[in-house]
């Protein structure tokens, strides 16, 4: 059954724009990450049903648009208006590179092999993790690329937009296979859920849906929320899932699996 399981209203001191999800290889702990308005990123750990704060990242000089976790779930990377991507070691909190750059959205593939990045545009870059070049330009949306997410297999590419639609993307042959519509408004957060059968969208028509990957149907929606939604994050096994938003609130919500 899909329902909440925890709520943790003002987790930031502003509007909570991005967040992550994912359980750490060195100590077993599900951390969750959240970057917001405030300039700050913010490590939590699910456990035990409750979200316990742990830690703040400090760096960034605007507002946090995106965050990302590897596979292993020890190291962060966000993406700040301040034109800089960092990335951060979740146990000890320390930041250990800044690039430069402004991007949109990003996300890692599981498979290690590449990373993904939406740009103002509507253009996404798809590059090589270990040789840095860049592999694929996917072309669709007509608005800036709010967020985007790869299958747990890595085959597919999910992206939303503000043109308020989702697309699906082959990686391998960098084409389009499917527009999924169905928010009432921006599309700013997409999440593939770990079972490759489900993924998360959230908008700034302040609703969560939960949509069937085989057919592109929605199969749920959330309006816990009572602003727009930024982020939406699912945790390992796909039993849970957050989301974060304008009104400073963390839900965490139940997932049938």
């Amino acid at each position: 059954m899909y329902q909440v399981n925890h709520k943790r209203d003002e987790g930031h001191e502003d509007s909570i724009w991005c967040v992550a999800w994912a359980r750490s290889e060195k100590d077993n702990i599900d951390n969750i990450v959240t970057g917001g308005v405030d300039d700050l990123i913010k490590v939590w750990n699910f456990k035990e049903d409750f979200l316990d704060y742990k830690a703040t990242l400090k760096g960034h000089q605007l507002g946090v648009v995106s965050v990302a976790i590897n596979a292993a779930g020890t190291h962060a990377v966000s993406s700040s208006l301040d034109s800089t991507i960092r990335v951060w070691e979740l146990d000890t909190g320390k930041q250990i590179k800044s690039i430069g750059k402004f991007i949109m959205s990003l996300a890692y593939s599981p498979n290690g092999h590449y990373i993904a990045c939406g740009a103002i545009d509507g253009i996404v870059s798809v590059f090589d993790l270990a040789t840095g070049k860049l592999l694929h330009t996917l072309e669709g949306h007509a608005m800036p690329i709010r967020s985007l997410t790869f299958s747990p297999d890595s085959q597919l590419l999910i992206t939303c937009s503000d043109d308020s639609s989702v697309k699906v993307y082959d990686v391998q042959h960098a084409n389009l296979v499917g527009t999924l519509s169905g928010h009432g408004s921006y599309v700013l957060s997409v999440d593939f859920c770990p079972d490759n059968t489900h993924f998360a969208t959230s908008s700034s028509d302040r609703k969560v849906k939960v949509w069937d990957a085989g057919s592109r149907r929605c199969v749920h929606t959330f309006s816990e929320h009572s602003d727009q939604v930024w982020g939406v994050a699912y945790n390992d096994n796909g039993s849970k899932l957050v989301s974060v938003s304008d009104d400073k609130a963390i839900i965490v919500y139940e997932c049938p699996i």
